[in-house]
């Protein structure tokens, strides 16, 4: 599916993090929910329900999107709390994150993203709605890894990547994925979350080149900037120089990317992993538009989690992906 955005409205949409929607007008027959008010089952046989950028790589990205639903009001009147895969104004802003991430961190390699009935912001301040709710996202997108095993990958490695939401459902794809198909991963990007399990597939990076593994981080200012549930993880890696211990990188970029990068003065960071926690310090940042709505907190850099990393992201996509493709099994660190 090729969509049609301009670059200026990519980055407006791009890890905004789940733009809250109060409703939405129905003149699709496709929206219409059942009484327990689910948008219809995405087809995965239905070239609408992928966004593709097929570039003939011999490696794909297969890539979960993070939240960029609220909940809105039905032509009923009842509330929904799960993205209607199938009405084109909410699928626009999962359109835009689709876009963005592909153009930031793809490179040369294929990129595919399903969109899926993902849940609502306002679902991630409940665990009981997060418990409730998730398991129509987390199928839909079983559904899409297995409709893409079968009929778009073609037996090419591929890089697991999610983002937040997008990247719990991650997990699940790790944890139930067989050996066979394990055997083709290079590398699953859990970004922007905490992990608090490994597993045969769940398998911390410790570099910059190994594969197979799990790559996650979760940017913070300090310590006490979390969002609930998410004050430690087994798994973590600093996304700038690519080391496991407390050692500090230097990154310098744009902060923000809802302003014009030649518009603003590149902040100079120093990032570094607290080992106690796993969570990812980073001094030095300056935005003032990174807080998320709802579930927001003062110097948690969640919506920048891409963006920040975009540089370090895609050349590491790119050498996991050469690592892969030149000895065919899990690389480690010497």
């Amino acid at each position: 599916m090729n969509g049609k955005l301009n670059w200026s409205q990519v980055t407006v949409v791009l890890l905004c993090c789940a733009t809250v929607i109060s409703c939405f007008s129905d003149n699709n027959k496709r929206t219409t929910a059942s009484s327990e008010n689910y948008p219809a089952e995405p087809d995965y046989g239905d070239t609408t329900q992928w966004y593709i950028t097929n570039r003939g790589a011999v490696a794909d990205v297969f890539y979960i999107i993070s939240t960029e639903t609220g909940d809105y009001t039905l032509p009923s009147g009842d509330m929904c709390h799960y993205a209607n895969t199938y009405n084109d104004s909410l699928r626009s802003l999962l359109l835009g994150e689709m876009m963005g991430v592909d153009k930031l961190v793809s490179g040369k390699l294929n990129f595919f993203s399903p969109y899926y009935r993902q849940c609502s912001l306002q679902t991630f301040q409940s665990d009981s709605l997060m418990a409730a709710r998730m398991p129509l996202a987390v199928n839909d997108v079983q559904r899409a890894f297995k409709y893409y095993l079968a009929h778009k990958n073609n037996g090419r490695p591929f890089i697991l990547a999610g983002f937040s939401q997008g990247a719990f459902i991650m997990l699940e794809l790790l944890k139930e994925m067989d050996d066979d198909t394990y055997e083709r991963m290079i590398a699953a990007y859990a970004i922007g979350i905490t992990i608090g399990e490994t597993g045969p597939h769940i398998v911390p990076a410790k570099c910059a080149y190994d594969t197979g593994v799990t790559i996650c981080y979760n940017s913070v200012r300090d310590t006490t900037c979390t969002l609930h549930g998410w004050e430690k993880s087994s798994v973590a890696i600093n996304p700038v120089n690519w080391r496991t211990d407390s050692t500090s990188a230097l990154l310098i970029t744009e902060p923000s990317p809802l302003l014009p990068s030649a518009s603003q003065k590149k902040d100079t960071m120093i990032i570094h992993l607290d080992t106690a926690t796993g969570l990812l310090i980073v001094e030095g940042f300056t935005a003032q538009d990174y807080m998320l709505p709802l579930i927001g907190v003062d110097g948690n850099y969640h919506s920048r989690e891409i963006w920040l990393y975009r540089n370090q992201l895609r050349e590491n996509m790119a050498l996991r992906a050469s690592m892969k493709m030149e000895h065919g099994f899990s690389t480690t660190e010497p």
